[in-house]
């Protein structure tokens, strides 16, 4: 272990990670409050603009297609560039993107607007969760980073609150809630300008005395005492080489010997929670509601349904801490696939409440792990690259999920969607027990010293 890595080993949680984790957090609450506020806002534009339901569709899509380039792309030039300008850039993208799609004069114009505001949403919330664990010590790792990703649930009840009592109020209240949305990212970004690069970032880039200046400041906020420093074995050399400049050279260090098995399983992880989660989420009312059930479309479904995501992240971010993400990750699947093939079989109001509280609880809490765990399987030097690859990866069963359903559904009926999505869910539980590796209690650089070694 450097001395860079040891000196953040030692640092108690304190001021600096919890301003840390307020900055980091707004940024996914925000990113969350701008995706799920779009599904309020299509039935108003559909109407203004008279779209049929595939324009509706390809609006719908927006988003997902922005998040997808936005994560590749950020994963990219955070190893390349460093984590905060991408994080920074991100937001101003994403701002800029939000507050012209709000001002639209046509369908075609508010699509790409909101294209551009997928990549901004997508890059931060592929940067974020890497360039932040960064400053965090083994110990604490897995809750602080699990209780970042936490904060994409207060988005989802926010654009709940705004998509029920400010959309409904009148023709142009849509663009109101664009702006409302992206205006207070502006403070944010001027919070954020305080942020200092990542000291473990620094380091791999052979800049030794900026990565110490970042910890002397944190050292210099720590409250009381600092234990003795201890060194431990070095890490070894970046995966990527010295001219580690081309992206080529970045995907290509996540398929060598010592990485491909790790980059297989988070693609799966990510591909198995992102596609079950779009189907039963984007599915679920209209197939209860085919099937004679209307009370997902009362707000008290949809408001149970996000505030289940709460205790669902911390629930998660806390046993992340107590049996380690591969467990956490695991057993959520198994239990949101449980979950699911409950609502598939309920019949009664309550029960589908019921049902769909525990779906939205441990789909959710799932993320709390999928977030903590991605970045620490990744050495440094392609930390971003392989968060990054992995949630685009997610993004694309996010895209394919809705039709592969609307195909399935006539031919299968109720249970064989669910059926299916259960199964994909179980494939991702099985992919992070067989080919994930420990990360509980260990730092980076023991991880990725530890998965070089197995190569040797």
């Amino acid at each position: 272990m450097s001395s860079i890595s040891a000196r953040i080993e030692r640092l108690p949680f304190g001021r600096f990670h919890r301003r840390l984790l307020l900055m980091g957090g707004l940024g996914y609450t925000f990113d969350g409050l701008d995706a799920a506020v779009i599904a309020f806002i299509l039935p108003v534009v559909m109407k203004l603009w008279g779209l049929s339901s595939v324009q509706t569709g390809v609006l719908g899509s927006a988003n997902f297609i922005g998040f997808l380039f936005g994560a590749l792309t950020a994963g990219l030039l955070g190893d390349r560039i460093g984590r905060r300008p991408v994080m920074m850039y991100a937001l101003v993208l994403y701002t800029a993107a939000s507050l012209v799609s709000a001002f639209a004069s046509s369908w075609p114009v508010f699509f790409w607007t909101r294209v551009f505001a997928g990549l901004g949403t997508g890059a931060e919330s592929a940067i974020v969760a890497p360039f932040l664990a960064e400053f965090v010590a083994r110990r604490m790792r897995g809750g602080f980073t699990g209780a970042l990703a936490g904060f994409f649930s207060f988005g989802f009840v926010g654009a709940a609150l705004l998509g029920y009592f400010i959309v409904p109020g009148g023709p142009q209240n849509w663009r109101v809630v664009l702006a409302l949305t992206a205006l207070p990212v502006v403070m944010l970004l001027w919070w954020r300008r305080a942020l200092p690069e990542s000291p473990r970032w620094l380091e791999a880039r052979g800049r030794a005395a900026a990565a110490a200046a970042v910890l002397d400041r944190m050292e210099a906020e720590a409250e009381g005492p600092l234990p003795p420093l201890v060194e431990e074995e070095v890490a070894p050399p970046p995966l990527a080489g010295e001219g580690r400049r081309g992206f080529a050279v970045q995907i290509a260090a996540l398929f060598s010997p010592a990485l491909r098995r790790v980059t297989a399983m988070t693609w799966l992880m990510w591909l198995s929670i992102t596609f079950s989660y779009y189907a039963f989420f984007t599915w679920i009312p209209t197939l209860l509601v085919q099937s004679g059930m209307t009370i997902t479309r009362s707000f008290g479904y949809s408001l149970g349904i996000y505030l289940a995501q709460i205790p669902g992240y911390y629930s998660a971010a806390w046993l992340n801490e107590r049996i380690g993400r591969q467990a956490v990750i695991a057993g959520y699947m198994v239990l949101g696939g449980a979950a699911a093939l409950s609502m598939a079989a309920a019949h009664a109001p309550m029960q589908i409440m019921v049902a769909g509280f525990l779906l939205s609880f441990f789909m959710n809490g799932t993320y709390a792990g999928v977030y903590a765990y991605t970045p620490e399987v990744f050495p440094t030097d392609v930390r971003t690259t392989g968060t990054g690859l992995a949630s685009a990866i997610g993004r694309v069963g996010s895209i394919a999920s809705p039709i592969i359903v609307g195909f399935i559904f006539p031919r299968l009926g109720f249970a064989g969607v669910f059926g299916m999505t259960t199964a994909v869910l179980l494939l991702g539980a099985a992919s992070v027990l067989i080919l994930g590796v420990k990360t509980l209690r260990r730092s980076l650089e023991e991880i990725a010293r530890d998965e070089l070694a197995a190569t040797n």
